[in-house]
């Protein structure tokens, strides 16, 4: 064997799984022209229509709050969700679908715990998630105001800040501090970038991985995860037992 072919050893060839081994998916933007997934109830409906068809019995949806960008209140997002319910009825399309949010951690974040005007899932769970640009001086303050309040914090797509890739410890600390880890599938393909690929996958190998989300936009997303299904990463995660997913 040479050099270069044990530095880029292929993965195994593996069988596509059935994603029904997850049962859920709780990170989606389905609803209808709130946020920048899907844009009308057409592609909404395609998206759910796929999400079906890999195997999935529960969906919740979770449209992206920020304060000066996203202002969606549990109102606008619920009022989306009964939309798109109704047009489900319509169309025979049986699925569990509800609803929570994917809440920036953004200056307008610790008004909506103090309100409690949060929509969550599970048992009072939420998702969250960070700047792409640089870690927030509050990050710490928040969890500990978001547990105080009753909420257990899901953190969304730590694969992908990229702030943390030179101190992998930073995982082990968010868990000890009670944050559940949710890893985007997309990220154990080149969809976001190798380096994320690699994260992703030593988060998956160190047993980090709390829950897993599709974080779905757009149709090509479901399309792309499908064409991935045989990767051995996403085997690894589907054989763990303790995922959130698998208990909603």
């Amino acid at each position: 064997m040479s050099f270069f072919s044990k530095i880029f050893k292929p993965e195994p060839k593996l069988d596509p799984i059935d994603l029904s081994v997850f049962k859920s998916d709780i990170h989606s933007h389905l609803i209808p022209g709130i946020d920048d997934g899907s844009p009308n109830m057409e592609a909404s409906i395609k998206m759910v229509k796929k999400f079906v068809d890999l195997g999935y019995n529960k969906i919740v949806t979770t449209p992206h709050v920020m304060c000066d960008y996203y202002q969606n209140t549990p109102d606008k997002i619920l009022k989306g969700l009964d939309d798109l319910r109704e047009e489900l009825q319509k169309q025979n399309i049986k699925v569990d679908i509800s609803a929570a949010a994917e809440y920036n951690l953004d200056d307008g974040l610790q008004a909506l715990i103090d309100k409690k005007e949060i929509l969550t899932f599970g048992d009072n769970h939420v998702l969250f998630e960070l700047p792409f640009m640089q870690e927030p001086r509050n990050l710490q303050e928040i969890i500990f105001n978001f547990q105080m309040a009753g909420y257990k914090p899901i953190l969304a797509h730590p694969e992908r800040y990229t702030y943390w890739y030179d101190d992998f410890d930073r995982y082990d600390e968010l868990k000890c501090r009670g944050v559940l880890l949710q890893l985007n599938l997309l990220s154990l393909t080149n969809h976001y970038s190798p380096q994320t690929r690699k994260v992703a996958e030593k988060m998956v190998d160190a047993n980090l991985v709390d829950a897993v989300g599709s974080d779905c936009h757009r149709i090509e997303n479901l399309m792309l995860l499908e064409d991935n299904l045989n990767l051995e990463h996403i085997h690894k995660l589907a054989n763990q037992e303790n995922l959130f997913n698998k208990t909603l």
